[in-house]
């Protein structure tokens, strides 16, 4: 017909059109898969403040790559990192170290000396408010004459009691980092290490740069064994975990595209004794995939790399529709043609894509950007390799064309002996047995939604990570307190009132410490009161400062002087003025600053333990704009949410299916049905006697499972005959290949896939087994 002529021509403009945007998209090089996990992670949308905050800590740590070359002799240490440094230099537009000379070190305290007066510490405050007069003038007598009186920062008479010196100090106990020979140095019981904090001038999560900073690193890291063998080179980054995730997906990708590819040829091979079988089948997978992946790029601009990872396991799902053509053509009339055929066809095969793509919609329910991707990836894949068999296929396969093998025969002729659910006993004790199984299974199920159980990163990186935690003794990006206010000032002072409160579980050693802007920069409430506090205390007349001038022989026009000139160190200081010198640096990512009208910053947290996380929430209790987020904690919450919420979506999802299904079936509906319920039943049990524990991605795979289970309900009861083999041919080979895509996809060691991958191989293999039991004999047929 002439129409048909029409659509197959339009489908042949479309796919050049395909071809033509996808070779644009690859040999332009636009196409670089994203590799950043947290886009799968869902959007705080209801508090962007609180949003902000954890993309505020992660951009300040994805950009960093720290490193740490130790050995058990401090000259073996340097020689190592000058080697390890050597190699970086080369390369300064990937890389770029800290500098470290004398005039920076000058500039970082510049800054604060301007401001000396109003710095002080917890302690020195109260020491003011408790101490004696002659305890100060005794201090800065011993300051002026004792030669281990601690640093001397600037000239005595700038700082004669030892407050601004006392606050550096404590500063400098934010981190066990100490300068040394021109290095930064850090040290345990067993080594000496040199500490290189490098900043990452390309994207942490370009797979380019990963490509070209890698071996720079290892190269690096084989130049400072060659100079010392013994150094010990430890390495800690965002990069490093995302070049390892891109590793490890390109080759699941190539893995389980491939794998499915050769099932998917050998067993049309086996079945048909033709290659143009296995090239149709080809190429609607083909176009299915040149076309999701450029509408997905339209859409997104970007592609996630673990969306091509799952998108490979599409093979296994949009090979069904051109299956189940071709094994009707195998069985046809041949004075049939291929058009009458899939006119035939239509209704089965429209309700099967219908049915796979209420599927994947289940997963673009969730909150998390990278499932909705993978979602309209998947969907869109299926979408048009259903389009190529349906504006192809007749014109391409006429009739009497295909053969069959003895193998085609021999597993049709299974279909006559299996058994189909009757009212009988042996249906009765099949039927009992299921039930004690899966009583069993769900009595031992369990549901586990820490996110962290998603993570399988290398041995050797959490290694690292652990050992350079303990020695810098560094705080985690997705733990910290959350300080609002209408102002910069309103913001400062609330920390000062959590500070007061974290300050008793220092000492009871539930925290080694906590960073915050306040601890460098106080409220200007905080900074009047102490200048108040020391004019009150130590420089009014007759006090502390004038009786040091008489005991150190000077007159009172020296003690004016001093008084004036310690008054001039006692401006305050701004967060502005803090936020633009060197010395503020590493620091500057606690300061979030004005977000949606509000003024926020971060109190991080060092030495946090697991077992007083729960401490913590109870700490911000009370405290007017202070938050405690534990992002950890609150993604396992919203995974543990949306799986019982999606559990719900599964449920309704069926509902939905039955009434789609119900005007073609009516009173057989429920056997199309029937057995991907079934088989979700005994999946879930079989995870449950497996030892598992369920999370979301299992949910999302019984969703899937739906659209896909459904197609094989649908073949054969399209065709109840049981006489006719060629549903039971067409599930077979779909099952067959989508249990090859999804077993592979349950090898991937990125745990959400695996659980996705386990679910769905599971529940392929026993919709394949229990999808022939409820067959219909043709005069049953409504």
């Amino acid at each position: 017909m002439n129409y048909r002529k029409g659509y197959a021509l339009a489908w042949v403009l479309v796919v050049v059109m395909l071809l033509a945007h996808n070779a644009y998209l690859w040999l332009d090089k636009r196409i670089v898969p994203d590799t950043d996990i947290l886009a799968l992670l869902p959007v705080q949308e209801q508090d962007p403040v609180l949003q902000q905050s954890f993309t505020h800590m992660v951009d300040a740590a994805q950009q960093r790559v720290i490193v740490l070359v130790g050995a058990a002799d401090w000259q073996d240490a340097q020689r190592a990192a000058d080697a390890y440094s050597a190699v970086l230099a080369t390369r300064k537009d990937l890389l770029q170290g800290t500098d470290l000379s004398d005039q920076m070190q000058g500039d970082w305290l510049a800054k604060f000396q301007q401001h000396s007066l109003i710095l002080l510490t917890a302690a020195q405050e109260a020491q003011l408010r408790q101490q004696a007069p002659q305890f100060w003038v005794d201090a800065a007598r011993a300051k002026l004459y004792s030669a281990f009186s601690g640093p001397k920062l600037g000239a005595w008479r700038d700082d004669p009691f030892g407050l601004f010196s006392g606050w550096v100090q404590e500063r400098a106990q934010e981190t066990p980092v100490r300068p040394r020979d021109g290095h930064l140095f850090v040290a345990n019981a067993d080594k000496q290490y040199i500490l290189l904090p490098l900043t990452l001038k390309v994207p942490a999560f370009s797979m380019g740069a990963q490509e070209a900073v890698m071996p720079l690193l290892a190269q690096a890291a084989e130049a400072a064994h060659k100079a010392v063998p013994q150094a010990e080179v430890i390495s800690s980054g965002v990069i490093l975990h995302a070049a390892a995730a891109s590793s490890q997906a390109s080759g699941e990708i190539s893995t389980i595209g491939l794998g499915s590819l050769i099932g998917i040829i050998l067993l049309t091979w086996l079945t048909f004794r033709s290659v143009k079988p296995i090239a149709l089948i080809l190429l609607s997978i083909g176009i299915g995939c040149l076309g999701a992946l450029s509408v997905c790029w339209i859409l997104f601009e970007r592609v996630h790399l673990l969306t091509l990872v799952f998108g490979a396991s599409l093979i296994g799902v949009a090979q069904d529709y051109g299956i189940y053509f071709l094994c009707n053509r195998l069985n046809a009339d041949p004075k049939l043609d291929s058009a009458s055929l899939l006119k035939r066809l239509m209704p089965g095969l429209s309700l099967t894509l219908l049915a796979a793509v209420i599927g994947y919609a289940g997963l673009a329910l969730t909150p998390f950007p990278g499932l909705r991707q993978m979602a309209l990836f998947s969907a869109l894949g299926l979408i048009f390799a259903w389009l190529t068999v349906v504006f192809w296929f007749p014109s391409l396969i006429s009739s009497g064309t295909l053969k069959s093998g003895a193998l085609v025969h021999a597993y049709g002729a299974t279909l006559a002996r299996w058994p189909r659910l009757r009212m009988n006993k042996a249906s009765l004790i099949a039927v009992a047995l299921f039930v004690v199984v899966a009583v069993i299974g769900f009595s031992r199920l369990g549901s586990n939604d820490d996110i962290r159980l998603l993570q399988n990163p290398p041995k050797h990186l959490i290694s690292d990570q652990i050992k350079l935690s303990k020695l810098l003794d560094a705080p985690t990006p997705v733990q910290f307190f959350l300080v609002r206010g209408s102002s910069t000032e309103a913001v400062l002072q609330r920390e000062e009132a959590l500070k007061q409160r974290l300050d008793p579980l220092i000492a009871e050693r539930k925290l080694s410490g906590y960073q915050a802007m306040s601890n460098w920069v106080p409220s200007e409430q905080t900074q009047n009161a102490r200048r108040a506090l020391l004019e009150e205390k130590l420089l009014h007349a007759g006090g502390p400062l004038e009786q040091l001038a008489t005991d150190i022989g000077e007159d009172k026009d020296w003690a004016v002087a001093t008084r004036a000139h310690l008054l001039a160190s006692g401006s305050l200081l701004t967060m502005d003025a803090f936020l633009q010198s060197p010395a503020s640096e590493p620091w500057r990512h606690l300061w979030l600053g004005q977000v949606d009208g509000v003024h926020a910053s971060i109190v991080a947290l060092r030495g946090l333990s697991f077992a007083d996380l729960a401490l913590m929430q109870g700490t911000a209790e009370g405290l007017e704009g202070v938050q405690w987020v534990d992002k950890v904690s609150e993604i396992s919450s919203v995974l543990g949410r949306y799986r019982v919420y999606m559990g719900w979506v599964v449920a309704g999802a069926y509902l939905v299916v039955f009434c789609l299904l119900f005007p073609r079936y009516r009173r057989h509906t429920w056997r199309v049905l029937a057995p991907t319920a079934l088989a979700s039943i005994a999946a879930l049990a079989l995870l449950g006697i497996t030892g598992q524990n369920v999370q979301l991605f299992h949910v999302l795979a019984l969703m899937l499972l739906l659209g896909v289970g459904v197609d094989y309900g649908i073949f054969m009861q399209e065709h109840p005959d049981r006489r006719n083999t060629t549903p039971w041919l067409a599930v077979g080979l779909s099952a067959a290949n989508t249990i090859l895509s999804f077993g592979l996809l349950g090898l991937s060691r990125t745990p959400a896939l695996q659980a996705f991958g386990l679910t769905m191989l599971f529940g392929i293999a026993l919709v394949w087994v229990i999808v022939p039991c409820f067959r219909t004999e043709h005069a049953e047929q409504a």
